[in-house]
C-alpha cells in the first residue's frame, strides 16, 4: 500500500519531449502558411518557453519584438488563428508517431495502474495536442489510462498559476496531500507548489535543465529504465536506478513528514 492515492503528470517535456522538434517546427510551419517570416529557432524558442501557452507565447513574441499588426485586424482573432493553425500542423505531426514517451514514463505509468494508483493530467497545452500524443505513442489505448485530462483555455491563468492542478483534484475529488506531481519546468514546478503538491518531482530535459528547482524536493534528468538509470539532480533517488512507486512514496511520505 502506497501513501499517495494518484499520480498527475504535466505533458510537454514531462511525458514526451515535444518541445524543440514538435511544437516549435509546427509553429513555424503555421507561420510560413499565414505568409510571415517569423522564424523561431532553437534558442529563440528556449527563450520564448518561459511562458507557458501557445497564444501567450506568440503575443509574447509579438511584443517582445516590437512587431504591429495592420490596424483592420483584430489582434485576439490574428493570434488565435495562428494558434489553430499551429495545432493542426502539430496534430499531424504527432499522428506520425514521431514523437515517443520519454525514457521511463510507460514503464512508470503501467505500473501505477497495475497497483491502482489514479492518473491524471495538467497541462497548459491544449486538450487535442495531449490526446493525439497519448494515442500515437505506441502504447494502444493509453488515452484511457487517465481518469483526468484538464489541458487548455478551461481555468482562468496558466501555470506558474496554480489554477489547472487545483482543477485536476477538483476533477479527482481529492487533497493535494493524496497525490504526487510530475514536472519539468520552473513554471510547472511553481504551479504545483503553490497547489500544495509538496511531493514533487522534476525530470529536467534539455530546455529546462539549466532552470532552478531549489523548492523541489526531487530532481532527476529522466524517469529511467533497466538500462537507462535515472541521473539525481538534486534530492535522493533511494535504492532504485530509476524513478519507481517507491521513489514516489518515499517521496511523498518525505514531503508530508511534518503534516
Amino acid at each position: 500500500m502506497y501513501g499517495f492515492k494518484a499520480i498527475l503528470f504535466d505533458v510537454d517535456g514531462t511525458l514526451a519531449d515535444t518541445e524543440r522538434d514538435g511544437h516549435r517546427p509546427a509553429f513555424n510551419a503555421a507561420f510560413a502558411e499565414a505568409g510571415l517570416d517569423w522564424v523561431w529557432d532553437v534558442e529563440r524558442y528556449g527563450e520564448l518557453l518561459t511562458v507557458t501557452g501557445g497564444k501567450e507565447r506568440i503575443r509574447y513574441f509579438m511584443e517582445s519584438d516590437g512587431i504591429r499588426l495592420d490596424p483592420a485586424l483584430d489582434p485576439d482573432a490574428f493570434i488565435g488563428g495562428l494558434h489553430r493553425a499551429k495545432t493542426r500542423q502539430y496534430v499531424s505531426l504527432l499522428q506520425t508517431g514521431a514523437i515517443p514517451l520519454r525514457p521511463g514514463v510507460l514503464r512508470l505509468l503501467r505500473e501505477a495502474r497495475a497497483a491502482g494508483i489514479r492518473l491524471a493530467i495538467a497541462t497548459t497545452t491544449t486538450p487535442e495536442n495531449v490526446t493525439e500524443l497519448l494515442d500515437h505513442c505506441g502504447e494502444p489505448g493509453l488515452r484511457d489510462w487517465f481518469e483526468v485530462i484538464a489541458a487548455g483555455d478551461v481555468v482562468p491563468a496558466k501555470k506558474p498559476a496554480p489554477d489547472i492542478f487545483r482543477l485536476a483534484l477538483d476533477e479527482l475529488g481529492l487533497d493535494a496531500r493524496e497525490c504526487v506531481a510530475v514536472e519539468d519546468s520552473d513554471n510547472g514546478a511553481r504551479a504545483a507548489l503553490a497547489a500544495g503538491l509538496k511531493a514533487l518531482l522534476v525530470t529536467v530535459n534539455d530546455y529546462t535543465a539549466a532552470q532552478d528547482f531549489a523548492a523541489a524536493p526531487l530532481v532527476v534528468d529522466r524517469l529511467g529504465d533497466p538500462g537507462q538509470p535515472a541521473r539525481v539532480l538534486s534530492g535522493a533517488l533511494g535504492d532504485s536506478p530509476f524513478v519507481d512507486l517507491a521513489t514516489l512514496d518515499r517521496l511523498h511520505r518525505l514531503a508530508h513528514q511534518d503534516a
